[in-house]
């Protein structure tokens, strides 16, 4: 009772009238209500970059889960950085990753996938040859088959399975030796008419020199080839600098920025550049090559036309023309995959082909006594053929000239690695007693440019040395280090066709022609840091001294 008289009189005290009325705060909500959103957003950036961070680092424990022995990775670049930052050129970091490791086997990333590289040349025959059927296909890169906006997903190149053994059958006989004869005639002509372009230059210079891009003369060289032989076409790009095939041509194989942009994006993005209808190619080619090949066939159909050509072999496999071939098959090809074919042989004979005959021109200049052997090959040759043209049969008998090819080939492969993708679970046994495990879907990698510079097969590798490649040397080289052109069922198609075409031109040219040193000339040659082309720094300038 007491306490609650005591309480009643504290209440009777106190003044209501005077306790304040409650406000909201609006300023005070709002800065609230801001801040939360900022941890709201913090967290959920935080999350974000979380999840791409297990995303991109996902495959890091790839090699370490299976034993062997690997390159850590950049995230994102793997151990590719040097090559898309451009610090380096394809051939160094090929080498590189090579000499990291002595085993048969070494674990890299490019970007973020897994990548077996094989050292070991037992291991690569067995990859390549014995066990071909585990490892038929190449990483699917371009294989989008029906896309007019990528040719090259429907090319040979890219085909897999059942599809590439059949276009593989398609086009073989168009590169076997009596093709290669017929064709042997069309480059002869082209290459006399690209010496006599040089004759006419040099003719107008009072020191009866001359001083040439041989990067520009060979590429208009080899497009001029490739038009006659493949698509009928009768062009002179040293006469008509300007001509459609040839600008076309360059614009697929001369790297830009952007074009470097969207060819990078369509490996690594490929499902976006689908979606977004963007192709790895400039549209511009891919349509112009569509309409020339296509317009091309129905013109021959109509009048009849035969040329020993690819174009009219393609059309014997399309039923268009007749043929005395049977047929390997009874797969029906579309435009897409006959368009495709021409596309890739003619962007492969642009570049590549034209490459090597750089190289070749090049290391002629820099080594005198290459040179005067080889000139001493050519003269006694030409002394033989009466004042005839040179024939297939003939260049193929020139033993030093195929030495020197080869040596070429070796120092400056155009391909500085070769792919597969392993498609059934297999295991090999390593010559330490241990054992490789290659499981479906792995990637692997051939490192041609690194096994041509090991001093292990080839004493000296930086040394241009023909010698190489003699009768008494050649049988010491095991074939499973020589890759210029792959090997097995699945190399280059067009090995032979690319050979013929480099030595047909370098014959007349230095029959005629003394290589020197121009002013703009680099000795020794640095390899430009240019994605994945191997080409020299400064390009590619000889001086060429009439003979007579």
């Amino acid at each position: 009772m007491v306490l609650h008289r005591m309480i009643d009189a504290q209440l009777n005290n106190c003044n209501f009238s005077v306790l304040p009325i409650f406000t909201f705060d609006f300023d005070l909500i709002r800065n609230l209500i801001f801040v939360n959103m900022w941890i709201e957003f913090i967290l959920l950036l935080f999350a974000i970059i979380y999840l791409f961070y297990r995303w991109a680092t996902a495959n890091n424990d790839f090699f370490l889960k299976r034993g062997i022995p690997y390159k850590k990775p950049k995230i994102l670049f793997g151990n590719m950085w040097n090559l898309i930052l451009k610090r380096k050129s394809i051939v160094d970091i090929v080498v590189d990753l090579y000499n990291e490791h002595n085993g048969p086997v070494y674990g890299i990333f490019d970007s973020r996938q897994p990548v077996l590289l094989i050292r070991d040349p037992d291991i690569i025959k067995q990859i390549t040859v014995k066990d071909f059927n585990h490892f038929i296909n190449h990483r699917a890169l371009f294989n989008d088959e029906n896309d007019q906006n990528n040719l090259f997903g429907s090319s040979l190149v890219a085909m897999r399975d059942s599809r590439w053994k059949d276009m593989r059958s398609t086009l073989s006989p168009a590169f076997t030796g009596s093709k290669m004869r017929q064709m042997f005639r069309l480059m002869n002509e082209v290459a006399i008419g690209a010496v006599a372009y040089l004759k006419q230059q040099q003719r107008e210079d009072p020191t009866h020199a001359v001083e040439v891009d041989v990067t520009n003369f060979a590429t208009r060289y080899s497009n001029d080839v490739i038009a006659s032989t493949a698509f009928g076409l009768e062009i002179n790009s040293f006469v008509d600098n300007d001509n459609e095939f040839y600008l076309m041509g360059k614009k697929v194989t001369t790297p830009t920025f952007f074009g470097n942009l969207r060819f990078m994006l369509y490996i690594y993005l490929k499902g976006l550049m689908k979606l977004l209808r963007i192709g790895p190619f400039d549209k511009k080619p891919t349509e112009y090559f569509m309409r020339l090949v296509i317009d091309a066939m129905k013109y021959r159909k109509e009048n009849n036309i035969v040329r020993p050509d690819m174009i009219n072999m393609l059309m014997e496999a399309r039923g268009m023309i007749s043929s005395d071939n049977p047929k390997p098959h009874n797969r029906e090809w579309s435009d897409v995959d006959i368009v495709a074919q021409c596309f890739v042989f003619f962007v492969a004979g642009f570049a590549a082909t034209a490459s090597a005959t750089c190289f070749m021109a090049h290391e002629i200049m820099e080594n005198a006594e290459v040179q005067e052997k080889l000139l001493q090959e050519i003269r006694e040759t030409d002394n033989n053929l009466n004042g005839e043209p040179i024939t297939y049969e003939i260049i193929q008998r020139m033993r030093y000239m195929d030495n020197v090819i080869s040596e070429t080939l070796r120092k400056w492969a155009p391909a500085t690695i070769m792919d597969r993708v392993c498609s059934e679970d297999i295991t090999y046994e390593l010559k330490d007693g241990q054992k490789l495990e290659i499981k479906k879907d792995d990637v692997i990698w051939i490192p041609t440019a690194g096994l041509h510079r090991d001093s292990a097969y080839y004493e000296n590798p930086e040394k241009f040395d023909p010698e190489r490649f003699n009768e008494a040397n050649n049988n010491k080289i095991n074939p499973f280090t020589y890759l210029p052109f792959g090997t097995g069922p699945r190399n280059c198609i067009a090995s032979r066709f690319a050979l013929l075409e480099t030595k047909v031109l370098i014959y007349y040219l230095l029959r005629d022609f003394q290589f020197a040193k121009a002013k703009k000339s680099c000795i020794p040659l640095k390899l430009a840091k240019s994605g994945f082309q191997v080409v020299p720094e400064n390009g590619f300038w000889l001086k060429f001294i009439a003979r007579n």
